[in-house]
């Protein structure tokens, strides 16, 4: 049986494809940028999916990581560098290489540190962006 909230150890989630530790972290700031807004305002499903889409993409993703990227460990540094130079499969529609580049490592930092337990790190990193 899979418990939602079970970790891995360090050097699992070392191992594992930075790509891999992206698609986790995609789901856990898309859940926390939704989780936000939603606590937050009153606004309607449609307006919430608009200011969403608008903070998880690619673009709204590199500009976040502008104000946090020096708040990184080392460990933290070298996730994201992985996740950055990683080989993606796909090619985003609506940013540039570089941005779609930085997203992919921000997002590799937040799957590792999700899959380690690492949560208040997270909330660390994202709730103090500015």
């Amino acid at each position: 049986m899979f418990d939602f909230l079970t970790s891995v150890p360090l050097e699992k989630a070392r191992n594992l494809s930075p790509v891999t530790l992206a698609f986790v972290g995609d789901a856990v700031y898309s859940l926390y940028v939704r989780s936000r807004l939603t606590l937050s305002t009153d606004f309607g499903t449609g307006t919430l999916q608009k200011l969403t889409s608008a903070e998880v993409s690619a673009h709204g993703q590199s500009e976040l990581l502008e104000k946090i990227m020096l708040k990184f460990t080392q460990e933290e540094e070298a996730v994201f560098k992985r996740g950055r130079n990683a080989k993606k499969a796909t090619k985003s529609k609506s940013a540039s290489v570089a941005e779609y580049n930085r997203s992919t490592g921000f997002e590799a930092v937040l799957g590792y540190l999700y899959l380690t337990g690492q949560y208040q790190r997270i909330g660390e990193l994202l709730n103090n962006e500015n």
